[in-house]
């Protein structure tokens, strides 16, 4: 890189303020800038006119710095002596170019109303001021961006039009303030990241009524499939929350943000008191983001290792003013329920005669690919989530769940695996494991290995399968070979 050149101009008002230019060129040289002062470039029977007038108009010297202080400003008025002559070629230089970031003023001296001590023809513009000791490396950090061109504050590229504006029809959360305020909460930390967190995800889920079908004309499930797809951007924003706050803001505050949101996602699933007529499939697409959602967000919590996060999911119970047209309301739920069928998917794949095993997980799978996350680790999560339901079932935690375990629509693809999954691998390290258990539900390996056992000799009807395609549970845990490491 070569380095820029900089003229500095400025009055020989006394031997105190040379010094103090001598100084802060040296400290520009020590910065990479090739400082041009005349007390290091004139010698003997150097003509100072000429030098001055070659500085301010040389092609290759791009930068000139006005050092001001009283003296400068009185001279440069009334153009006396060498800052006379060079204010007239600078201040042409400045009235003939409309775009103009060769010069700039150092305010060295205020006068006594504390107001800078500029030349007239250059106090309209923006200078940088070293009067303040305590502003001193603030400033003198600007002057050193100003001259390699390298401002701190960066005009941002401009980006694409959001989707809801060239879509026509498209739905917006209208969350995108809110989103960037919560990201930065969540990178500060404390009771700030709880409380953006809180703000975002109330907007979210109030403003999730917008994605709600209605009057529909066409096939129901085309819509079902158009409305998922116009979520995709607040998965997104859903996916890097999740990231952020397990990176840098894990706390209980935080962890409840999460369960309160997922909580108040729930009555978009099903029914509501206020509705008299309707179809099993008219809350689909409510059901499939809020799946997609769950999913993401144990995925990315035990990817991180927040097991803590994940398993307060899984542990805590949520609250449902109705579980359906039969159910009492003020019903308690596990999270399983997160997991509701979706008839619509079902009827297309007749419909449009597909023949797919599932296309919900073919969608799930889908959109995973646009989204920056291993697919690898969604199948994990849902395979955890599966284990843990069973687990939960078979040990009676709620013996009412026994229809509504969790259904791993992901492991459709576990074929693509090419040994156990990651937390299986790294369990075989005890410490992992003994970190990893409260989220699994069994409590050691021989009780794991004795779960795995009981589902596909005793309980096949929980064990995975899509007609003859089934899931090789053994082959994902290898639970022989956990906690075998010290």
């Amino acid at each position: 890189m070569t380095a820029p050149k900089l003229f500095m101009s400025y009055s020989w008002t006394s031997e105190a303020h040379c010094k103090w230019v001598l100084d802060l060129a040296t400290q520009l040289r020590e910065s990479g800038i090739d400082v041009i002062l005349d007390i290091w470039e004139l010698k003997e029977g150097d003509d100072k006119y000429v030098f001055m007038e070659k500085a301010v108009t040389d092609g290759e010297i791009k930068k000139v710095a006005i050092i001001s202080d009283r003296m400068y400003a009185l001279k440069a008025d009334g153009r006396e002596g060498g800052v006379g002559t060079e204010t007239q070629i600078i201040s042409k230089e400045l009235y003939e170019k409309v775009k103009q970031d060769k010069f700039v003023a150092i305010v060295a001296e205020k006068d006594e109303d504390g107001d800078p001590c500029l030349p007239t023809y250059f106090k309209s513009r923006i200078y940088i001021d070293l009067t303040d000791v305590d502003r001193f490396s603030g400033e003198f950090e600007r002057l050193v961006r100003w001259v390699y061109d390298k401002p701190l504050n960066v005009k941002p590229e401009l980006g694409q039009a959001p989707f809801y504006v060239k879509e026509e029809g498209a739905v917006s959360l209208g969350t995108d303030v809110v989103f960037r305020k919560a990201l930065e909460g969540v990178r500060t930390g404390g009771r700030i990241a709880a409380g953006t967190l809180e703000e975002y995800f109330e907007l979210f889920s109030r403003n999730l009524e917008r994605f709600r079908i209605r009057d529909n004309e066409g096939e129901f499930d085309d819509a079902v499939v158009k409305n998922i797809d116009q979520f995709f951007p607040y998965l997104g924003q859903f996916i890097e929350l999740c990231n952020m706050a397990s990176t840098y803001s894990y706390s209980e505050e935080t962890a409840e943000s999460f369960r309160k949101l997922f909580e108040s996602l729930l009555p978009f699933t099903d029914r509501t008191p206020d509705v008299n007529q309707w179809n099993p499939w008219d809350w689909d697409n409510f059901r499939f983001i809020v799946h997609e959602l769950f999913l993401y967000a144990i995925a990315l919590f035990v990817k991180t290792k927040r097991f803590e996060f994940a398993n307060r999911l899984l542990t805590e119970s949520y609250y449902l003013p109705t579980l359906g047209v039969n159910s009492a309301t003020g019903s308690m739920a596990r999270f399983t329920v997160f997991r509701g069928g979706m008839e619509s998917l079902d009827r297309r794949n007749k419909r449009l005669n597909l023949r797919r095993f599932s296309l919900r997980a073919d969608l799930i799978e889908q959109r995973c690919k646009k989204t920056g996350v291993k697919f690898e680790h969604l199948m994990q999560a849902d395979f955890i989530l599966y284990i843990r339901s069973v687990h939960d079932i078979l040990s009676e935690v709620d013996p009412t769940l026994y229809a509504k375990y969790w259904w791993p629509y992901t492991l459709l693809y576990a074929e693509r695996m090419r040994g156990p999954f990651e937390v299986f691998v790294r369990a075989r390290s005890k410490a992992y494991f003994d970190r990893l258990t409260p989220l699994l539900g069994p409590a050691s390996r021989d009780d794991l290995i004795a779960l795995l056992a009981n589902i596909i000799n005793k309980y096949k009807d929980l064990q995975p399968r899509w007609e003859y395609h089934s899931v090789d549970l053994q082959y994902l845990a290898d639970p022989t070979n956990i906690a075998t490491l010290r």
